[in-house]
């Protein structure tokens, strides 16, 4: 497993950045790891645009409203389980940004792919 990206940015509530590796290639496959717990973590990822991707949102005792997914572009909505992880196939994206959020819209979350 090799890392993609080691320069994605989280902002806190401190307004600060923090730096993340939460995107990897395995097996020609990029997966985004996402936590979902009182919102995601980071809330934006940076991916590369073109290569076959999946999100991997990962639970521990997530009951709040962010166990729950919703990515309107793709037609996507789909309930967490409140444990574990829950891979989600997004195809072959193109460079832009790709926005989600919980089900009440009140926790966001976005992945930009670039070339």
């Amino acid at each position: 497993m090799s890392l993609l990206r080691g320069n994605n940015s989280s902002n806190g509530s401190d307004g600060g950045n923090v730096r993340v590796n939460n995107v990897s290639i395995v097996d020609g496959r990029q997966i985004v790891k996402i936590r979902a717990k009182g919102g995601y973590q980071p809330r934006q990822s940076v991916a590369k645009a073109g290569v076959p991707t999946a999100i991997e949102f990962d639970t521990n005792g997530t009951f709040d409203c962010s166990s729950f997914i919703r990515i309107p572009s793709m037609g996507i909505s789909q309930s967490l389980g409140s444990s574990g992880t829950t891979t989600i196939d997004l195809g072959t994206p193109v460079a832009g940004k790709l926005q989600g959020s919980c089900g009440m819209g009140m926790y966001p979350f976005e992945i930009v792919f670039s070339n």
